[in-house]
């Protein structure tokens, strides 16, 4: 996942949906933190993030596979 800064409006809708706090807020913009982020594989049945995201700036990144995530989800819960 990676939001983009420009279009972020800082509302805060996304950090409370993430399952594994991969969000955080750096006071002007939000952002997510890659080695924690699942895109909801495991929690959800979609990215969660991108749901609640008014301004549509949560891009999904398809860099991993579905098991990869799935894995880090695991031991991220374990």
């Amino acid at each position: 996942m990676k939001i983009v800064e420009a279009d972020c409006i800082n509302c805060a809708a996304c950090e409370p949906e993430c399952p594994n706090t991969a969000i955080s807020n750096t006071g002007t913009t939000f952002v997510v933190d890659a080695a924690l982020c699942t895109e909801c594989v495991g929690a959800h049945e979609t990215p969660s993030c991108v749901d609640v995201c008014p301004t549509s700036c949560i891009l999904v990144d398809p860099a991993e596979p579905r098991e990869v995530l799935l894995e880090r989800y695991q031991r991220l819960h374990a």
